[in-house]
């Protein structure tokens, strides 16, 4: 029996050349503000889709259980773990990566700051950080040093480097207002 199905059609698999597996499913969603169509198995790991299949190789993946953020993704305005996430779950979803982030190959703020602080040293955590701060400074543009902290928590830094990446969320408030 045969393992690959073949599909054509705008944003397909097979329009760009790779085969679709037997049991994969056909999933719809908006990534960084563009419709697409991921074909995967339906309980194929979100991240795992986004790095091979768009290519979309900033999502990073640090423990791959949920706990250290290094893979969070915006998904219709909730900051989530895209390694517990089974890629069915976003058929109809809003999706934002760091990709996403930029507007006219300008940084977003946060991106900015974290440069100018030096917030990012391996750069494993970076992207999680990033989304992490713009999910909060999206809920709350004016947040205290306490909510900056609760708004980071989920994100884990083996290079313990908070400090600048905590900065670097105040310096992008204070270039906002």
């Amino acid at each position: 029996m045969k393992d690959d199905v073949t599909e054509t059609g705008p944003g397909s698999t097979a329009e760009r050349g790779a085969p679709i597996k037997a049991g994969a499913v056909s999933v719809r969603c908006t990534v960084n503000g563009l419709e697409v169509t991921m074909h995967a198995h339906p309980l194929a790991r979100l991240l795992d889709v986004l790095r091979g299949e768009l290519r979309l190789t900033g999502t990073k993946e640090g423990c791959g259980e949920g706990e250290c953020g290094a893979c969070s993704v915006i998904l219709d305005g909730e900051l989530v773990n895209s390694c517990l996430i089974p890629v069915a779950q976003v058929e109809g979803a809003r999706l934002l990566t760091v990709e996403g982030l930029t507007d006219d190959e300008r940084l977003h703020a946060v991106q900015e700051a974290m440069i100018e602080c030096g917030g990012a040293q391996c750069g494993i955590c970076t992207p999680g950080m990033v989304l992490a701060a713009v999910n909060l400074l999206g809920r709350n543009p004016h947040p205290t040093d306490a909510d900056i902290r609760e708004g980071l928590a989920g994100n884990l830094c083996r290079c313990t480097g908070y400090m600048k990446i905590f900065d670097a969320v105040v310096r992008a408030v204070d270039s906002s207002q």
